[in-house]
């Protein structure tokens, strides 16, 4: 019998007396994928950070053989010595830095009296063209779009000899062009018998790619399976540990009259040769879900940041709010009319990572609902944080834990949380399941249908075409800072989204 490349025996690991990994076991073979799938928390990444030598050996039970040896790592060094390579989402590129000097850093070429920079331009050009990214080995990384930095973070493995490469949520960030091209690149890697190991929410992506499928559920190592005898449903229903009837869980619910006007909302960035959002006008209705799509660079994100106030460049709109003519210069001033937003990038704009849970939801009210006696009435404030937490289901140790070790599902909603502890009258959802897992996505989408049956209106930007069909009432496509087309979502297609985002002029509005 062949030895596997990668063989994790047993793998078990905890923090302060809970189980994240309970007993897990994988192996994989030299050219092959195997997919790492399961609910954000289900201990995905603590497997993978016990692979990559970030938990060193003794910190974890069971034993890692590659290539045949045990592994006894310290550090991620130990695992890149052996051919063990982690791209995590957060991608560890120094931007001021050039292609080149990324690709060698800590692995210069030469000696410390001098660099032998010659042999490092030949080798990052041979490299830049092993991954197909056409730019120059001196160009800063900070000049590369996220999904050319992708390829650089994969430039740089190879530079390392990689044998395993690990990929964790890859694509989250890419345009469909760019997701090509890496699946491409990993395709291309699995013939030059590189094994990878892929974490992704994307399940399309991950039947595509895999050789075989690995879903842990709460720590539990809940089956191995080959890629080919799956379909999406399947990975869904072990992940989640129920079947899901319908991944969009549509809910009846009574749409009112006209809640909110917005008339000629133009926004435009200093010394642009264009405006990011030009001339649109739409309304939203009581108890509304209205999905806004559109390509990337459409506007989508600008105009609700108009609304919300927190546009960084000149902007102007006519708003009417429940018939009443509304200033909105401010985050602040958007709270206290009745408006909140959910950002789309929640580790930048919507957490604080080093404030508790609980800090976080209460962030945005602390003066306007629990300030007592000069200080914090903190019996009301932690009484509160415990009732969202339970009813947005937040998978928490503590409130009083550091937000920046939740999932990222479980970020999403406490930020949610801290929306509705304002008692917005609409709700803006920018990208509000991105990066998340289905469990969770299934979970967001189940609240905004309650909300909307309360009463809230929810506008919901959503670069996924299946969720803006499945889940909005109304539908405004955006192209190039303008609005392009209004549909119901009954008979709505990806089709007719695509067809109306892409093409010049004006229809449907």
């Amino acid at each position: 019998m062949t030895q596997p490349l990668l063989d994790m025996r047993g793998i078990v690991k905890s923090f302060s007396g809970v189980r994240a990994l309970n007993g897990v076991s994988i192996q994989l073979d030299a050219g092959e994928v195997l997919s790492i799938c399961g609910e954000n928390g289900s201990g995905k990444s603590t497997l993978m950070k016990v692979l990559s030598g970030v938990w060193p050996y003794g910190s974890y039970e069971g034993e890692i053989f590659f290539a045949g040896n045990l592994v006894k790592a310290s550090t991620i060094r130990d695992t890149e010595a052996l051919g063990i390579v982690i791209i995590h989402q957060e991608l560890a590129l120094v931007k001021e830095l050039s292609v080149m000097e990324n690709i060698f850093l800590g692995n210069e070429l030469g000696s410390f009296a001098r660099l032998n920079d010659e042999a490092m331009h030949r080798h990052t050009t041979e490299l830049l063209a092993r991954v197909k990214l056409n730019v120059l080995p001196d160009t800063p990384v900070g000049e590369l779009g996220v999904g050319q930095q992708q390829l650089v973070e994969i430039a740089k493995a190879l530079n390392k000899n990689v044998k395993l490469l690990i990929l964790d949520e890859p694509t989250s960030s890419l345009t469909t062009t760019e997701i090509d091209i890496l699946l491409n690149i990993v395709s291309e890697l699995k013939q030059q018998d590189i094994a990878c190991v892929y974490i992704s929410h994307k399940l399309d992506e991950v039947l595509a790619l895999s050789d075989w499928v690995t879903v842990i559920r709460d720590g539990d190592h809940i089956a191995t399976k080959s890629a080919a005898q799956l379909t999406q449903n399947d990975i869904i229903s072990m992940m989640v540990g129920r079947e899901l009837d319908e991944l969009f869980p549509r809910e009846e619910h009574d749409i009112g009259d006209v809640v909110l006007r917005v008339k000629h909302a133009t926004a435009k960035q200093s010394g642009a040769n264009r405006a990011q959002v030009e001339d649109v006008s739409f309304e939203l209705r009581h108890g509304e879900i209205l999905g806004i799509a559109g390509l990337i660079g459409s506007g989508r994100t600008e105009l609700m940041q108009c609304l919300y106030g927190s546009y960084d460049g000149e902007y102007q709109a006519e708003v009417e709010l429940e018939g009443q003519v509304v200033t909105i210069r401010s985050q602040r001033a958007a709270l206290e009319v009745g408006i909140a937003m959910v950002p789309e990038d929640r580790k930048r704009h919507g957490i604080v990572p080093i404030m508790s849970v609980g800090r976080n939801i209460t962030l945005s009210v602390l003066d306007q609902y629990f300030s007592w006696l000069g200080g914090v009435n903190e019996d009301k404030e932690n009484h509160d944080i415990d009732d969202y937490i339970a009813q947005l289901k937040v998978k928490t140790a503590s409130a009083d834990l550091s937000i920046k070790n939740l999932s990222g599902g479980n970020q999403q909603k406490a930020i949610i949380a801290k929306c509705l502890l304002t008692h917005p009258k609409i709700l803006i959802l920018d990208e509000p399941t991105r990066g998340i897992d289905v469990g969770a996505k299934y979970e967001i989408y189940k609240l905004m249908f309650t909300l909307v049956k309360q009463g809230m209106s929810i506008i919901m930007v959503s670069s996924e075409l299946s969720e803006v069909i499945g889940i909005s009432d109304r539908v405004l496509v955006m192209h190039e800072g303008r609005l392009k087309g209004q549909f119901d979502h009954q008979g709505l297609t990806q089709e007719m989204i695509m067809n109306c985002a892409i093409k010049e002029g004006v229809a449907n509005v």
